[in-house]
């Protein structure tokens, strides 16, 4: 039987599937901290054919936590994982209509 890993545990957590035509990938970030990928792969002509990375979350394995980023090297607030999209963690500042519309 397979071990999982810290990272193939932090993805089981994410509440969400990929979107189609992307993955979510997971990478150590510092000793305590998980980095979240989003990877999109379309073929882009810039970056030679390669999946397309975006952050999409940082996991504190300490406090057990999921941090929306700030960008790909800063960890941003807490934020809960069940609120977030398929594409972000990052809290969306929605009016009351926009809230009705897009949740």
């Amino acid at each position: 039987m397979k071990e999982q890993t810290p990272t193939d545990f932090v993805l089981s957590l994410i509440p969400h599937q990929a979107p189609k035509g992307y993955e979510y990938k997971a990478s150590s970030f510092k000793s305590n901290i998980i980095a979240i990928w989003l990877l999109c792969h379309r073929k882009f002509v810039y970056n030679g054919g390669a999946p397309t990375e975006t952050i999409y979350a940082f996991y504190n394995t300490k406090t057990k936590r999921f941090h929306a980023p700030v960008n790909s090297k800063t960890v941003g607030d807490v934020v809960d994982i069940n609120t977030t999209t398929p594409y972000t963690s990052m809290p969306l500042n929605l009016n009351p209509l926009e809230y009705a519309l897009y949740s």
